[in-house]
């Protein structure tokens, strides 16, 4: 830090943060309602018109703003990604307040899950202390950073105030059949020793050790039926969420993979009452089908191979080798393999028989576990028929308009031909029709005789929350050798987690070697039983936290549904595009699971959806496994916290990753320095100033105040728009040079005391979004006693704001020739003229005559010659 003498009459002058923030961060720390929303009035609790998103509170006058950012692991210290994405939210939430809001911007902690179990193991500790330690220091890093918090909303999902209502919300699932349990074939985590839900597989390995390959096992396991949402989960996403970013709709809609199509039954030849069902988008083509293929597992298969053991061997191997390219995350490059079981089934359109395959690539949770093998107009069908040698039979053409196909033109076609607009042959009674209508009338004709008809599937599959380890939610299940599975009655809640837990990796459930926990009776019958040992997901806590921040002290219900009402949906949520599938489809899908047992009324929970970029170090994402994390705290003793949190939106904007430059830290410091000690130099001499701008100014004066009104449209537009708050920041810049620039004129008394006094206020108070500490410092130094957090926003004036002259570059044939100034309101033919009298311009020209000029408004005038 260096000492700058600001002239001779001024004594030097240090920005010390290290002695500025942390007295600030103390004073607003003891200040509980700093940072609390307004209380809210409703007449009708669930009247969703007086809840409206934009309602106003009735008390306050003021319209509300929900803001939060995705709540942390407590991993034991904050990083960069964490300040960059909590700093964007402050300055949004403080924003807000200034623009007359009333604003609710929590904090809490996703505090259950492997993370913190296996941390604790490393350590030596106990998860509940490890977890409960870390959360205290992370908190006290938030604080000194001045993140804008209600502390009095702090939710942390590992206590049992959290926990017990997720499990009130499993029971209540459970009575609705969306919770259940069924024996499955299920992702396991070698490393984890737990399953993983789907989601979390990312090509073939687990999602939280991105090199151990994930395996198959059987396991009876507990599932929330996310399927039944399948529909209004994609519907949704072009219907009322627009405010979320297209690159995370794209990837929700393919996870949800919604494909409409029909469903049609094949009866297997020689054995009375057996089908095989087939689900399939090109029903238009099933006269070119030639095989039915079965997945390895598919329940017919056992039965056709039971005499057969040659056969039987080699659908192990189909198994084997279908296993392998799971695990590995290399299903869709399998080689494409099959055997010929003998047997046959009858297509139901044209009676022909077809044979019975089993194939490697052929999967039982896709569909029905079973395909109609079309070679002629499908990639994967094309390729296992040319291997093994069977029929392929061509039925559609390109689509002719009235005209009959050519001869010889099915056989010249390249194949495989899979175009959707195209016309059938040589499929009877839809012969030359256009495939899309082909599909809906032999849908229907299916329906119609009872052999199939319309269906839509879905690649989304139920979401199994059961995890093999101790620290999560308790599962409320008992499990009765007389009554079978019961539910804990909700007055015996929470099913507490035992605290002292020998934790092992030897795969099953801690909790299930604590008898005081496991043995219990049945509420039912009274007979000895056991409690379900599994614990949950802990996306299941994540996934209506901010339920919860609305009401987080209510003992008595999860919150009250008035207070939902106000607050939903949230108006702006802000955390990294990798919880696109994970925590937000889990979130849409708990939100109406809640509207559907009567305890909201709003469908969707977020209103819009900002993904803010990465930090970036060494060309790589800072993680502590690739050893290139920052320390905030290390930049705060440094630089203080207004430079480190002022450069993570600098940097780059927002959504855009951000290469992390201690430099560029240095860079806001030196910054935050030139203010501070701008409103010092000007501080004696402001408290004189009137309040009161003069209409008549000297042009030095005029081109300050120009700027100012400038800056505050720019960064008004900017919060209300897209978020480009690194060129809001450059724009303050600018505004503090044009200050520093006027300093002569201001000496000479050119440069009202007024105007200075409002540049400075107005800087101070745009500056406060970004560098809280350093503005409630500066506010304090002139003199203001009112909050600055719930100060009004500046207001720009648009006519002030214009510039009276703009320079423009003139070119010659898309060359620059000269610059010319004029009025900011000339018309384009005094541009015009001007241009054409530069000495420059008419010795370009050469005595010719332009062919063309354009001008640009504000920025060019451009003169084509032939």
């Amino acid at each position: 830090m260096t000492e700058t003498k600001i002239n001779s009459e001024v004594k030097e002058l240090r920005y010390a943060p290290a002695e500025i923030e942390p007295k600030w961060a103390e004073k607003w720390a003891a200040d509980t309602t700093l940072y609390a929303a307004d209380p809210i009035i409703i007449s009708d609790p669930m009247d969703a018109n007086s809840a409206a998103a934009n309602s106003a509170d009735r008390r306050s006058g003021k319209k509300k703003f929900y803001c939060i950012e995705m709540l942390p692991y407590p991993s034991g210290a904050l990083h960069m990604g964490h300040v960059r994405n909590y700093a964007i939210g402050d300055a949004l939430a403080r924003y807000k307040w200034m623009t007359g809001h009333n604003v609710l911007h929590p904090m809490g902690w996703d505090a259950f899950g492997l993370p913190a179990e296996n941390a604790a193991l490393k350590n030596n500790k106990p998860p509940r202390e490890w977890t409960l330690a870390n959360i205290v220091n992370m908190k006290a890093q938030m604080q000194r950073l001045g993140f804008s918090y209600d502390w009095a909303t702090e939710t942390t999902t590992c206590l049992p105030d959290y926990y017990r209502w997720n499990q009130w919300f499993f029971l209540k699932f459970y009575e609705k059949g969306l919770a259940y349990r069924k024996n499955s074939k299920v992702n396991w985590c070698p490393e984890c020793a737990t399953v993983l839900a789907n989601e979390q597989v990312v090509d073939g390995c687990c999602w939280r050790h991105e090199e151990t390959k994930v395996i198959q096992k059987q396991l009876e396991q507990w599932f929330l039926r996310i399927t039944n949402y399948a529909h209004e989960l994609d519907r949704e996403l072009d219907l009322s969420m627009e405010g979320w970013p297209e690159k995370v709709r794209t990837m929700q809609r393919n996870w949800i993979g919604e494909s409409d199509g029909a469903l049609v039954d094949f009866a297997v030849d020689g054995h009375a009452g057996k089908k095989i069902s087939v689900f399939t988008t090109r029903i238009d083509t099933i006269y070119g089908a030639t095989s039915v293929q079965l997945a390895p597992e598919h329940p017919l298969v056992t039965e056709l191979s039971a005499k057969n053991f040659r056969l039987q061997r080699k659908i192990a191997r189909l198994k084997k080798q279908q296993n392998r390219a799971k695990e590995e995350g290399k299903f869709a490059e399998i080689e494409k393999l099959g055997v010929d079981t003998g047997a046959f089934a009858v297509n139901p359109f044209s009676k022909e028989k077809l044979p019975i395959w089993v194939a490697n690539y052929v999967v039982m949770d896709y569909g029905t576990g079973a395909i109609m093998s079309v070679p002629a107009h499908d990639e994967r069908d094309y390729e296992f028929a040319k291997k093994y040698d069977l029929p392929i039979n061509i039925v559609i053409l390109p689509r002719r308009t009235g005209e009959p196909p050519e001869a010889g033109e099915a056989e010249e076609q390249m194949l495989p031909y899979t175009h959707e607009d195209s016309m059938l042959i040589h499929s009877a009674e839809w012969d030359e029709m256009s495939n899309q209508a082909a599909k809906e009338a032999m849908a229907l004709h299916a329906q119609k005789h009872g052999f199939g008809g319309p269906k839509t599937t879905y690649r989304l599959k139920d979401w199994g929350i059961s995890r093999q380890r101790y620290w999560g939610t308790p599962i409320p299940m008992i499990h009765c050798p007389k009554c079978g599975v019961v539910p804990v009655p909700e007055k015996d809640l929470p099913v507490l987690l035992p605290e002292k837990v020998e934790i092992t990796l030897a795969g099953g459930s801690p909790l299930a070697s604590v008898e005081s926990f496991v043995n219990v009776n049945c509420p039912k019958c009274g007979t000895a039983a056991k409690r379900e040992t599994d614990t949950m997901d802990t996306f299941v806590d994540s996934s209506w936290y901010f339920y919860r921040y609305t009401d987080a002290r209510n003992a008595q219900q999860p919150f009250k549904p008035e207070n939902v009402a106000y607050w939903f949906p949230i108006d702006q949520y802000i955390g990294g595009v990798e919880h696109a599938i994970l925590h937000l489809i889990y979130s849409r899908f708990w939100t109406k699971a809640m509207r559907d047992i009567g305890l909201i009324k709003n469908d969707e929970p977020v209103a819009r959806l900002f993904t803010q970029g990465m930090v970036i170090k060494d060309g790589a994402k800072m993680s502590k496994n690739k050893g290139n994390v920052v320390s905030p705290d290390d930049m705060v003793a440094k630089f203080g916290s207004d430079a480190t949190r002022m450069y993570s939106l600098f940097g780059v904007s927002p959504d855009r990753d951000l290469e992390w430059q201690e430099a560029g830290v240095e860079g806001i410091f030196r910054f935050l320095s030139r203010v501070f000690r701008a409103v010092h130099k000007h501080k004696d001499f402001m408290a004189q100033a009137s309040e009161v701008v003069p209409q008549e100014l000297s042009p030095e004066a005029r081109k300050l105040q120009r700027k100012m009104h400038q800056t505050i449209a720019k960064i008004s537009r900017d919060f209300e728009g897209r978020w480009h708050f690194n060129t809001s920041i450059s724009a303050l810049m600018e505004l503090v040079n044009e200050l520093y620039a006027a300093e002569a004129a201001i000496a000479d008394g050119k440069v009202p005391s007024a105007l200075v006094k409002q540049v400075l206020k107005n800087t101070v108070l745009m500056l406060a979004v970004f560098a809280p500490f350093l503005a409630a410092e500066l506010w304090q130094v002139m003199g203001e006693t009112a909050a600055l957090l719930k100060h009004d926003w500046p207001k720009f004036d648009a006519e002030l704001a214009k510039e009276e002259e703009v320079e423009l570059a003139v070119q010659v044939n898309g060359k620059v020739r000269a610059k010319i100034t004029l009025a900011a309101d000339a018309p384009d033919s005094e541009a015009q003229k001007k241009a054409l009298a530069e000495e420059k311009v008419i010795a370009a020209l050469g005595g010719k005559q332009p062919a063309k000029i354009v001008v640009i408004k504000g920025r060019l005038v451009n003169i084509v010659v032939k």
